[in-house]
């Protein structure tokens, strides 16, 4: 009997043995499956799930001035993304966050659910440190944070032309950073990281490519210089009431840009205040007739071509010359001249007269031979090329027009560059905006003694008697040359438009920088290039030389104790105030007037 009642318990406790024994077994074979035949499908879906590759941002190159200072630099920052599987739009907390980075919150539902199959979306480029930390505080699921370099330019709109900027992608855009931006963009690196079930990246696992930093690049440009430059430039705008203007000072030794600014400007730095109107660099892109400022490249040809000489005369007389059905006029019958006084006094009756006894092959070669009709070779982007037409096209109007700077076009930087060549005894040099590394190669457009034969008829410009006496500096010899433009207008050329000029260089001893100034459309009374640009050519002027350290080469009393020679500045604004109000065509020009 008792038998019977020990073998059912014998067999249950058989039955759960070998029950227990079947299902680890089955369990342990699982185990051995999974790790033999799946376990590499196992781990893709494991890693496919936690494990990430990542970008690494590259570090893009500075822009650095002359010296060391830096002209845009990049910084870390960060960007708000989300994944929209995560992140539910609703709620108090997503309230905030739309109010924190100034989003429309219907807006944003709209792309959230647009891009719903993503797991990537970007709410906000570029925070500053303090709001992303308050954003990430508020822990809002699937809101996370991604580390890019955004740029920064130190000097704001005072180098913006020049420089240019970049995108919210770190990408080139304008100027400098549009240029060379093959050797300012850096390669991005990328490297495994584990991620937690938020996504927020916990671990580094390695490294699977090294980023790669961009290059930096030293400028030509001075940021001293710069300054003074901008500052005097905005000076003169303002007080002129123009409506834009544009200056270039050059090394005339290395063609190397010391200085460039324009106005109107913009501030890189506030992408509010990127309008495309103030992008473009007016010393570059934006062309204009140079008037009288051209007369020295026309007395050039003169005197290469060996038919004239320094006191070599002209007759001028009667103070007018009829070219065609077209009138030439000085504003003054200047008579029998030398091609010093045509240059001094800026006689169009004297220029033309030399420019119709040239043959006009000559007359262009010399005009070409300067750098007009060509880009400068600089690279800057959307450089113009100016209009130098062909001697085949010409006739007698437009030889004597060119002679005087009417009927060719030219950029501020063009005519930088071809002072820069007779100031260099004859050699144009080309035009960089890299700091230059040893010699440059400059080629030779005109003698050495024709180039200083030219610079001793412009420097009587700014003596009295001249039409630039307000370009005169303290303590340096200058020379330059002014010029007073008509702007052109659908119905020809305008009574009451003008684009003021000065071009020159100095020390006249041994010249070490020209500049450049364009003052375009001043309305506030004075328009001639002697009143209105030739100032901000001194004070610019003035102070590189000091900037640079150059020594005066001038010995004689300093202006302010030449009266006997030099009439005051009050006197001379009387006089040509006085001029102004007798309605006199603009300084020696006036190409369009017909009989």
């Amino acid at each position: 009997m008792e038998t019977r009642i020990e073998n059912p318990v014998i067999w249950r406790r058989l039955s759960v043995v070998a029950i227990l024994l079947l299902a680890f077994s089955g369990l342990v074979w699982r185990a051995i499956d999974l790790q033999l035949n799946r376990g590499e499908f196992l781990q893709m879906e494991g890693n496919a799930r936690f494990l990430r590759v990542m970008k690494v941002p590259a570090h893009r190159g500075k822009i650095l001035d002359r010296n060391g200072y830096p002209l845009a630099i990049s910084t870390p920052v960060d960007s708000v993304w989300a994944n929209p599987h995560e992140l539910h739009p609703k709620g108090a907390r997503f309230n905030r966050l739309v109010t924190l980075l100034g989003l429309d919150g219907r807006q944003l539902r709209r792309e959230l659910e647009a891009r719903k199959d993503r797991e990537f979306v970007f709410l906000k480029r570029q925070l500053d440190p303090g709001l992303a930390e308050r954003v990430m505080a508020l822990g809002i699921d699937g809101v996370y944070l991604q580390r890019e370099y955004r740029r920064y330019y130190p000097m704001g709109e005072v180098a913006a032309h020049v420089v240019g900027f970049t995108n919210v992608d770190d990408t080139g855009q304008e100027g400098i950073e549009l240029a060379f931006e093959d050797r300012l963009k850096g390669t991005s690196g990328s490297k495994r990281v584990l991620r937690d079930r938020t996504g927020q990246s916990v671990a580094d696992v390695e490294p699977i490519r090294a980023p790669k930093a961009g290059q930096d690049l030293v400028l030509s440009i001075d940021k001293r210089i710069q300054y003074l430059a901008y500052r005097t430039l905005l000076a003169a705008v303002k007080r002129n009431r123009a409506r834009a203007g544009s200056a270039v000072v050059l090394d005339t030794r290395s063609g190397e840009v010391l200085a460039m600014v324009n106005q109107p400007s913009y501030n890189p730095n506030n992408r509010s205040d990127l309008v495309g109107s103030r992008f473009r660099n007016r010393a570059i892109t934006d062309v204009f007739e140079p008037g009288s400022t051209a007369k020295p490249f026309t007395i050039a040809a003169a005197l290469g071509s060996g038919r004239f000489g320094t006191d070599s005369l002209v007759d001028t007389s009667p103070g007018y010359l009829e070219v065609g059905k077209y009138l030439v006029k000085d504003i003054r019958n200047h008579g029998k001249i030398d091609l010093g006084t045509i240059v001094q006094k800026s006689s169009n009756v004297g220029a033309s007269k030399i420019a119709l006894a040239l043959p006009p092959e000559e007359l262009w070669q010399t005009f070409s031979r300067f750098g007009f009709g060509q880009v400068s070779g600089a690279g800057f982007p959307g450089e113009a090329a100016g209009v130098l037409n062909h001697y085949f096209e010409w006739g007698d109007v437009h030889k004597a027009t060119l002679s005087y700077g009417y009927g060719i076009s030219v950029t501020a930087l063009q005519l930088a560059r071809a002072y820069a060549a007779i100031a260099n005894d004859g050699r144009l040099s080309p035009v960089t905006f890299e700091a230059a590394n040893g010699k440059v190669k400059a080629a030779r457009v005109i003698s050495e003694e024709v180039a200083l034969k030219l610079r001793r008829m412009l420097e009587t410009v700014v003596t009295s008697g001249g039409t630039g006496t307000r370009a005169q500096l303290e303590g340096y010899r200058v020379a330059g040359k002014t010029g007073t433009v008509r702007k052109v207008t659908p119905s020809g050329y305008s009574e009451d438009r003008y684009v003021a000029l000065f071009a020159g260089m100095a020390p006249m001893s041994s010249p070490r920088i020209v500049t450049v100034v364009v003052i375009d459309e001043p309305n506030a009374g004075d328009y001639y290039g002697g009143q209105v640009a030739a100032p901000a050519f001194a004070e610019i002027t003035q102070g590189v030389l000091r900037l640079l350290g150059v020594a005066p080469d001038d010995r004689s009393l300093p202006l302010r104790q030449a009266s006997a020679t030099v009439p005051s500045r009050s006197v001379m604004e009387r006089i040509q105030s006085a001029l102004a109000q007798l309605k006199l065509p603009p300084e020696r020009h006036a190409p369009e007037a017909t009989r």
